[in-house]
């Protein structure tokens, strides 16, 4: 990242590049003895490390567990890490141990796996076209080498039938190789593709399906009253494009709670959209007691307000 992140106590200076490469990853932590996994996404990598944004907070100094679906893999990679800083949802981990294959996967992953595409087809083809200029280039036999081609012919035919195979079965090996690689590739992008969208909708807040009768508000509850039944605060990111601007203010949302106490729908009543996004990624981790109607966990629609000060 470019700008220096606040909680980052270490030195600056990197050790290996930086890859751009967003996927998604789970992240472990032991709180008091019980095993907690906390959603995120990558933002960057890199051999040594990562950065992500998180569904929660971490320590800085605290060992974790690491779990990140690459596209390239098909399985997900699992390591362990250490936390060396922590910025509200954004994180930097560090890798404890990384095999040769898995720092190879990373920098695949980033490249969206083309690198191997490009060069292993190609280097299969410089080799058959490599080894046509040489048979074609060959000077003709003589002494011995005419003797013993002589017996081979007697044995099995002509010495130049068979040579004559080796061209077309290492051609029918590059183009069968070729097509195994295309279809990964292709199913690794509509795999990348499907996943991004479903991210890019969930940080919109869209919902792909109507809300149904069941899921609908049965009451309006006054802000105060949520304010006490709520269990888990995340606070919002102030974006660095409303810092540059100065822009400050309160965003007021209206929200529908559901049985759960997760926040299902949310919509801003008014603010810039850059303060309204961010407020509303924050609300996304919001978590309430259930709110009861006679007894019985209900879907609440209330109201709540966000700050932001430079």
């Amino acid at each position: 990242m470019a700008e220096e992140v606040k909680g980052w106590t270490g030195p600056t200076r990197r050790q290996a590049e930086r890859f751009d490469l967003k996927t998604p990853l789970d992240v472990t932590v032991l709180r008091s003895g019980i095993p907690d996994t906390v959603p995120g996404r990558t933002v960057d990598a890199s051999e040594n490390g990562l950065a992500a944004m998180l569904a929660g907070e971490l320590t800085p100094g605290e060992t974790v567990g690491v779990q990140i679906q690459l596209p390239v893999m098909p399985d997900p990679l699992r390591t362990r890490a250490k936390v060396r800083y922590q910025d509200k949802l954004r994180c930097g981990l560090e890798f404890l141990w990384l095999s040769a294959e898995e720092r190879a996967a990373i920098r695949d992953s980033a490249n969206g796996g083309k690198a191997e595409v490009i060069a292993s087809p190609g280097a299969v083809a410089s080799k058959s076209e490599k080894r046509k200029a040489e048979r074609n280039t060959e000077k003709e036999p003589t002494g011995k080498q005419k003797s013993a081609a002589s017996q081979q012919d007697d044995g099995q035919g002509s010495g130049q039938g068979s040579t004559g195979k080796k061209p077309g079965n290492n051609q029918r090996l590059a183009w069968v190789f070729i097509f195994v690689v295309l279809v990964v590739a292709i199913g690794a992008g509509i795999f990348w593709w499907r996943w991004n969208r479903g991210w890019e909708d969930l940080e919109a807040g869209l919902k792909s399906d109507p809300t149904s009768a069941a899921d609908r508000p049965q009451a309006q509850v006054a802000a105060e009253v949520m304010e006490k039944l709520l269990i888990h605060r995340v606070e919002p990111v102030y974006p660095a494009e409303a810092r540059r601007a100065n822009m400050q203010g309160v965003i007021a949302l209206d929200i529908v709670v559901g049985r759960d106490g997760a926040v299902a729908s949310m919509r801003a009543l008014n603010g810039p959209d850059v303060l309204a996004r961010a407020a509303m990624d924050a609300l996304r981790w919001w978590r309430f007691e259930p709110y009861r109607v006679n007894g019985e966990p209900a879907v609440v629609e209330t109201t709540v307000a966000v700050e932001f000060k430079p």
